[in-house]
């Protein structure tokens, strides 16, 4: 599987958006992940379709698209058309899951189930012809900077067993550290905030990052 990294922008300088992505794509990152938050399925509050369309505009990595939102099917065709590739809401949500994959295929983009800590991965197996990817959480979704859950990588293992081609996303902690057990696990694509942006060099952060992947 190709490893990926995919920095979190909820880690980023928000003053200075567009020379945070810069960042990113300089330093050979192969997605930029957004977190949409709603304040009532998580309780933050971040972007939305708006801000991710302006931002499609001075940026030409893949747009990686985490709804924390608790009606996603009402805002799958807005986020398409601000520019998503890929799409990932959580299957925890109040809107039907398999409408909601449909809508974002239907609109060009790849779908995703993400799943919280508290929740079987076995909850996505229905729906895993459709998809294209799995986002394992490994902190409670809502907030940046939170300690990595090394107890969820039985999910991982168990999803990488019964589904060997998929691609498998981990979002929380993720460090050049933690990286080695999830790459361990079976994960192959990497959301990393604090590492990315708290790093004096983001293009060496992400080389060892996918290094450690690796296990070079």
């Amino acid at each position: 599987m190709d490893i990926k990294i995919s920095p979190s922008m909820l880690a980023s300088d928000f003053a200075n958006f567009e020379a945070e992505l810069k960042k990113c794509e300089d330093a050979g990152a192969e997605l930029i992940h957004l977190d949409v938050m709603d304040g009532h399925f998580v309780p933050n509050i971040t972007m939305g379709a708006p801000v991710i369309k302006a931002l499609k505009r001075v940026c030409k990595v893949p747009f990686d698209v985490h709804l924390m939102i608790s009606e996603p099917l009402k805002y799958i065709e807005d986020f398409a058309d601000a520019g998503a590739d890929l799409i990932s809401f959580h299957v925890e949500c109040d809107s039907d899951t398999e409408e909601t994959i449909d809508k974002i295929i239907a609109c060009g983009c790849k779908a995703a189930l993400a799943v919280k800590p508290n929740t079987s991965i076995d909850a996505v197996y229905p729906y895993m012809d459709k998809l294209s990817m799995v986002l394992v959480m490994t902190v409670e979704p809502g907030f940046g900077g939170q300690s990595f859950m090394a107890d969820m990588m039985p999910k991982i293992e168990k999803l990488r067993k019964d589904y060997p081609d998929v691609d498998i996303q981990v979002d929380g902690g993720v460090n050049a550290e933690t990286i080695k057990v999830c790459a361990n696990a079976g994960a192959n694509i990497f959301v990393a905030g604090s590492a990315v942006f708290k790093s004096e060099n983001p293009a060496e952060t992400i080389s060892l990052l996918k290094r450690n992947a690796k296990g070079l």
